[in-house]
This record gives structure tokens, C-alpha cells and sequence, in this order.
């Protein structure tokens, strides 16, 4: 089982990628900035003798000028993908009438452009293994949840990714390749406390990286299409 996962260095992708290897991927490419987190990872993994940890350093910033890079990378190390998790994200909680346009371009890039494009160039692997491909969104980007002051970008790039994994399961039914969007709630990262200084989440990054790995695994066998909300609050 090959498996990508993004946003791996910290939080929720770092303890995704254990869970994974815990569970038997036999080969995991974390992808990140922090290139000595990444490194970091790798060490822990190698306590499961059956995974392969491969950590890449890329800015998802530069995705417009360096996704030939990333990808001719990724292709020199797996010939399929059977899990894409499009974990990377970035938050900024700012008044939208105080918010720059940098940081709106940088929310966007990160959390819509950035796995948007991700996906396109990775199609010829993600059909040869059938894949899963899961987006993690935000229940603040779910049409009818309860919306918070601040992140009117960071959630308005999340609901556009995951409109955007309903129109992927349409479009690539016929090739075998399956889209399902998670959509968090609070999660205790290190991201979350950036933003929300001393907020403290019902759900930690351990619990949310052994579930998201499940659901990868097994997910597609019951969903395709869906924005599924993975949260204990209501709305």
C-alpha cells in the first residue's frame, strides 16, 4: 500500500502517517516544509520494519512555479498511489476587514490551489491504484455549521475543496478512483493553538491521525463523493 500524505511534519498528518504505518502501509511519502520534522518521522517509523518513510521538502507556497518537481520526486519513488491524504493547510484568524490580500492569496494557494493541483498531476498513478483520495476540510467550511469570526478565508477555501471532491467523484467514477472530504472539527495542533491561543480542543492530533488512517484504509469501500463531518459539536 502506497500512501501520500501532506502536512506531515507536525499534528494531524505526523500522527496520520503512524497510524499508517501501524497499520501495514508498506510505503508512506510525507510531504512538508519542515524538512527536520520530516526527518524526525522517519525515525519513528522505523519502529514498523514494514514501511518505507520517504520525506520530501516542499513549500506548497511555490506549487504554482515547483509541482513538476514534486511530482517527477514522487514518481521516482512509487509506480501507483493507493491513498492521497491532502492534509496541508494554513490558517489565519484575522478580521475579514483587516485581512491582506498576501494572506488571503496564501490561505487559498495552500488550502484550495495547492491539493487541487496535487491531484491533477498525480492522476496517472492514482488510477493505476485505484486510489483514495481524502481531503481534510473543515466543518467551518460545511454549508450550515457554525461559523467562527476570523476565518471567513480559511473557511471559504475549505468549503471550495470540498465542493471540489464532489465534482472529482463525478467526474472519475469510471476510473476507479474514490473522493471523500473529512470535515474536522477542533482538533488540538499546534495550528489550532497558533490561532486560538488557549482554546483547548475535545480531540487530539493521536486520536484524529488513528482515524483519518482508518478511514483511508476502509473508507472507500462504503463512501465516494461525500463530506463527511468529523466532529462532536453541533451544528
Amino acid at each position: 500500500m502506497n500512501v501520500i500524505v501532506t502536512g506531515a511534519s507536525r499534528g494531524i498528518g505526523y500522527h496520520t502517517v503512524l497510524a499508517l504505518a501501524k497499520a501495514g502501509a508498506s510505503k508512506i511519502i510525507g510531504i512538508s516544509r519542515n524538512y527536520k520534522q520530516l526527518c524526525q518521522l522517519k525515525e519513528e517509523c522505523s519502529q514498523f520494519s514494514a514501511v518505507e518513510f520517504i520525506p520530501l521538502a516542499f513549500d506548497f507556497q511555490h506549487i504554482y512555479t515547483n509541482e513538476p518537481q514534486l511530482t517527477s520526486l514522487i514518481k521516482k519513488n512509487v509506480d501507483r498511489i493507493d491513498i492521497l491524504i491532502n492534509n496541508a493547510g494554513t490558517i489565519v484568524n484575522k478580521p475579514f476587514e483587516q485581512i491582506s490580500s498576501e494572506e488571503i492569496n496564501r490561505i487559498l494557494t495552500t488550502n484550495y490551489t495547492a491539493p487541487s493541483v496535487l491531484i491533477k498531476s498525480l492522476l496517472p498513478l492514482l488510477k493505476v491504484g485505484k486510489a483514495h483520495v481524502i481531503n481534510i476540510t473543515s466543518m467551518g467550511g460545511v454549508q450550515g455549521s457554525a461559523k467562527f469570526k476570523g476565518l471567513s478565508h480559511y473557511s471559504a477555501s475549505k468549503a471550495a475543496l470540498a465542493t471540489l471532491t464532489e465534482c472529482l467523484a463525478e467526474e472519475f467514477k469510471n476510473e476507479g478512483i474514490i473522493f471523500n472530504t473529512l470535515a474536522l472539527g477542533a482538533v488540538q495542533t499546534e495550528m489550532l493553538a497558533e490561532a486560538f491561543p488557549g482554546y483547548k480542543a475535545p480531540v487530539t492530533s493521536e486520536q484524529m491521525g488513528e482515524f483519518i488512517a482508518n478511514f483511508a484504509i476502509n473508507g472507500k469501500r462504503f463512501f465516494n463523493g461525500k463530506i463527511i463531518p468529523v466532529s462532536i459539536s453541533t451544528p
